[in-house]
């Protein structure tokens, strides 16, 4: 099955595994295509909405896969038990809505070797909540996906102290490290971004102020990041 660029960067991510829970899975596209590349033997597709799970099952049968992959309708990870799958993918959503999965199924998170989180929007809300709570970021990865960024993280549930520089909320301390071919240009469009929004503060008042800060702030940080690749 072919699939699009953004989720061959998410299955890039999932090493070899007995069985797995894709959380959204919408169409089912890639525990088929983890599936057919026998990258995991057994898979459940799941979904809160009975739309998505029903063309799922439409091309898992259209695949021939129905005895590898199963359907499941339900909230995040409330359709998985603890210890039922090596790990989990939560893809195509908000980073506000990933962390409240999480928060919500917590002991099916601990029971997992990871997860892999891929937000849509707010990925900084969700690396935060990543750092406070404890939980290792084993990696991460970067792709652009019909002219859109998408990021994607790898976890673990652990309980260590971590106070990274905030900056790492915005961009991947793992990605500046081994110097992704997208990281520059990705720090250029953040900054660009900032730059922007920066330009439409008009408002003399002291919340427009502080605003004003601390994008400035956020400009600079990511200035310093981009003269060190």
């Amino acid at each position: 099955m072919n699939i699009s660029t953004r989720l061959k960067a998410i299955a890039s991510l999932v090493d070899k595994c007995d069985k797995l829970a894709d959380i959204g899975t919408d169409h089912g596209y890639l525990p088929i295509y983890l599936i057919e590349n026998h990258v995991c033997k057994k898979a459940i597709a799941s979904d809160i909405n009975k739309g998505p799970v029903e063309r799922a099952k439409e091309n898992i049968v259209k695949e021939g896969l129905e005895d590898n992959i199963s359907c499941r309708l339900g909230p995040g990870m409330k359709t998985i038990k603890p210890h039922e799958v090596d790990c989990a993918i939560i893809a195509g959503m908000g980073g506000n809505l990933i962390r409240d999965i999480i928060e919500q199924d917590k002991e099916v998170f601990k029971s997992l070797q990871y997860l892999i989180l891929q937000p849509v929007q707010n990925p900084d809300v969700l690396r935060k909540y990543i750092y406070d709570s404890g939980y290792e970021i084993i990696e991460e990865e970067l792709c652009i996906d019909e002219n859109k960024y998408y990021e994607i993280i790898k976890v673990k549930y652990g309980e260590k102290s971590q106070k990274p520089d905030p900056i790492y909320y915005e961009i991947s301390s793992k990605l500046i490290e081994r110097k992704h071919p997208l990281i520059k240009e990705y720090i250029d469009f953040k900054i660009n971004k900032y730059n922007n929004i920066l330009s439409y503060i008009s408002e003399d008042t002291a919340l427009a102020d502080e605003r004003k800060i601390q994008l400035k702030h956020k400009i600079n940080k990511l200035e310093e990041k981009l003269e060190c690749l």
